[in-house]
C-alpha cells in the first residue's frame, strides 16, 4: 500500500481577491508597499506542502497578491500524508506530491500522489498514486515536456522516473537508480540519501543531490524510455561532510548553487551544459561569523534577475542573502535576515521577484518579506499566515510562464 490521498476541496478557492480577504485572510499592514513596482497581475494561487499531524491534514491553498504581497489564509485543498514537496505540471492542470515517510510494503517503497488541478476553482482532485521507486521520498520534479516525473528517495538513497499520461495519471517507475557509497559523517552518511532531483535548463540531463555521498550526480537521460545512465563525468563533490541538499540554477544556465545542509554553506559551480560537467568555484557559510549552535541549512533560491541567492537556516532561523556577480562567477554575503519563526524549511520567491515567503516549519507560520530589487535585502512586511508545519510552497505558474 501507498499513502492514501483523499478528495477535499477548498470552499473559498478562487473567489475574487476581496471576497477571499473578507473571508478571514490574515493580512496585516504592508511595510513599504508603496515603494513596490506597479502591479504585475491578478492574485496568484499558491499550494503549500506540510508535515501532517495535529495542526495539518495535507496540502493547503491560498491566494497571493503580487501587487501588495498579501497572502490569504490557507485552506485545506487535499488530505494526504506528509506532502513535504510539491510540483506543478507545465500545463497547470496537475499537481504532484511526495508522501514522505519510511516507505510501505516488502520493498519499503514510498508513495507519490497525483491530483487534478482546476486553475479557475483551485480544487484538487485525487487521481492516483504510485511507488516513488524507493523509501522515504522527499523531492520530486516534472520535466519541461510534462511527460516525466522525477523522484528522489532519501531513505533508500535512490532516484526514479515515472511516466505521466496526458490525463495526469502516473505510471509505474520506468527506471530506478540506486546510489552507492558513503561519506565521512558516522551518523548521517553511512549510506546514500538522495535529497533533490531536477533536469538541467535544456531538459537534456538530470542532476541529483545526495546528502549521504557529498555528491551532485549527473545523468544522461533517455526521454523516450525514461532511463537514467551516469554522465561522463558522473558527479561533482562538495566538501566532505557538507551534505548537499538542494540546488538552483542561475538564469544563464551556466552557474548553479548547492545548499549544504550539514555544513551550513552554499557552494557555487560552473556548469557545462554541453558535457554536463560541474566545476566547483566557491563555498561560503550561510551563518554569521562565530555562530556555533546547531544549524542545518535547507533551501536555496535564485532571484529571477540572477543577481541574488537566498539560503535558509534552521536553528539560526534566518535567511542568508548573497549577491551574485555572474560575469565573475562570484558570491558575496549581503545580510542574514531572521525569518520571524522557527526552522525555515523552505523559502520561495514569487514570480515577480518582489517578495520572498519563508515557510517556518516549527512555528507553523509563513512570513512575507519584501525584496529590494537593487540590493537583494529583505524587509519583513508584518504579514504572516498560520498553517501547521509548512515546508514547501509553490506558485501556480501564469499562462505567460
Amino acid at each position: 500500500m501507498f499513502f492514501r490521498a483523499m478528495r477535499i476541496f477548498c470552499p473559498l478557492r478562487l473567489s475574487p481577491p476581496l471576497a477571499v480577504l473578507a473571508a478571514g485572510a490574515v493580512c496585516l499592514p504592508v511595510v513599504g508597499a508603496e515603494t513596490i513596482s506597479p502591479a504585475v497581475g491578478p492574485s496568484l494561487l499558491v499550494f503549500i506542502g506540510t508535515y501532517t499531524g495535529a495542526k495539518s491534514e495535507g496540502i493547503y491553498c491560498a491566494h497571493f497578491d503580487p501587487a501588495t504581497g498579501r497572502l490569504s489564509a490557507p485552506e485545506l485543498a487535499a488530505k494526504t500524508v506528509n506532502p513535504s514537496f510539491l510540483a506543478i505540471h507545465p500545463s497547470r492542470r496537475f499537481l504532484y506530491a511526495v508522501g514522505e515517510g519510511g516507505g510501505q510494503g516488502a520493498h519499503r517503497q514510498g508513495g507519490v500522489s497525483a491530483f487534478g488541478l482546476d486553475e479557475t476553482s483551485g480544487k484538487l482532485t485525487f487521481l492516483n498514486e504510485q511507488s516513488s521507486g524507493g523509501g522515504g521520498p522527499c523531492h520530486l520534479a516534472v520535466d519541461q515536456t510534462g511527460k516525466w516525473l522525477l523522484t528522489a528517495n532519501y531513505g533508500s538513497g535512490s532516484v526514479a522516473t515515472l511516466p505521466l499520461q496526458a490525463d495526469g495519471l502516473m505510471g509505474v517507475p520506468s527506471a530506478t537508480v540506486q546510489h552507492q557509497g558513503s561519506s565521512v559523517d558516522a551518523q548521517r552518511q553511512t549510506g546514500p540519501h538522495a535529497h533533490f532531483i531536477t533536469t538541467d535548463p535544456a531538459n537534456r540531463l538530470v542532476l541529483a543531490c545526495d546528502l549521504g555521498l557529498d555528491k551532485v550526480l549527473v545523468y544522461q537521460w533517455d526521454q523516450d524510455k525514461g532511463a537514467l545512465t551516469p554522465n561522463d563525468p558522473p558527479w561533482a563533490m562538495v566538501k566532505p561532510g557538507a551534505g548537499p541538499r538542494h540546488l538552483a540554477f542561475h538564469p544563464n544556465g551556466r552557474l548553479l548553487f548547492v545548499i549544504n545542509e550539514m555544513g551550513s554553506s552554499l557552494t557555487s559551480f560552473a556548469y557545462d551544459p554541453k558535457h554536463g560537467a560541474l566545476r566547483g568555484l566557491q563555498t561560503l557559510s550561510t551563518l554569521p561569523e562565530g555562530y556555533t549552535a546547531n544549524n542545518t541549512a535547507a533551501e536555496v533560491r535564485v532571484h529571477p534577475s540572477g543577481k541574488f541567492a537566498y539560503a535558509s537556516n534552521r536553528g539560526h532561523n534566518s535567511i542568508a542573502v548573497f549577491s551574485i556577480d555572474a560575469a565573475k562567477a562570484k558570491l558575496a554575503l549581503v545580510e542574514i535576515q531572521p525569518t520571524q519563526g522557527r526552522s525555515p524549511r523552505c523559502v520561495t520567491l514569487d514570480p515577480s521577484g518582489h517578495w520572498l515567503l519563508a515557510q517556518n516549519q516549527d512555528s507553523d507560520n509563513i512570513v512575507v518579506f519584501r525584496v529590494d530589487e537593487d540590493t537583494g535585502r529583505l524587509t519583513p512586511t508584518g504579514q504572516e499566515v498560520k498553517v501547521g508545519s509548512p515546508v514547501c510552497l509553490v506558485f501556480l505558474p501564469t499562462s505567460r510562464s
